[in-house]
């Protein structure tokens, strides 16, 4: 998992100068009322973290385990990401997916076949939730930057 945990720094370091030439104005703008702004999105991304942080550190404690999803919008919408400061967001944002990275890195590969259902569905590998954590990132990402060259240097993380 080594290679994933490093695929995850790099996404990080390639993209962080271009998130924080982002204008706190332009990080604020909801393309529509019912989207979420470049801010959201960063803070989707943190409640991301926080809750495959917890997946990921509870399924290498039990070989089967059930989690419960979150509402996501809900969660969004109830932190007010769209009123932090962007660069603020940006750096936690940054530092809590070292953290995932350093996790990754460290998790004993007799637990990466560990199973976790979530809200009914699965059963998913521990393996397979890490893998998929940062394609999810990655996706999101690429929402906030859609006009930069930094799309081209994300790959699938089996590519990379």
């Amino acid at each position: 998992m080594k290679a994933v945990a490093d695929y995850l720094r790099q996404t990080l370091a390639d993209v962080l100068p271009a998130l924080m030439a982002i204008s706190e104005q332009e990080a604020s703008i909801k393309p529509l009322p019912d989207k979420w702004s470049k801010k959201e999105i960063i803070g989707h991304l943190i409640d991301s973290a926080t809750n495959n942080q917890h997946k990921f550190v509870r399924t290498m404690a039990q070989k089967e385990i059930t989690f419960v999803g979150y509402a996501q919008d809900f969660w969004v919408a109830a932190q007010h990401y769209n009123s932090r400061n962007w660069v603020e967001l940006v750096t936690f944002w940054q530092a809590y997916n070292l953290h995932i990275a350093h996790i990754i890195e460290y998790v004993k590969p007799e637990d990466l076949s560990n199973t976790i259902t979530i809200e009914k569905s699965g059963p998913f590998t521990l393996g397979f939730i890490m893998e998929d954590y940062v394609e999810h990132l990655k996706h999101h990402l690429k929402a906030i930057l859609p006009d930069t060259d930094i799309r081209s240097k994300f790959q699938n993380i089996y590519n990379a």
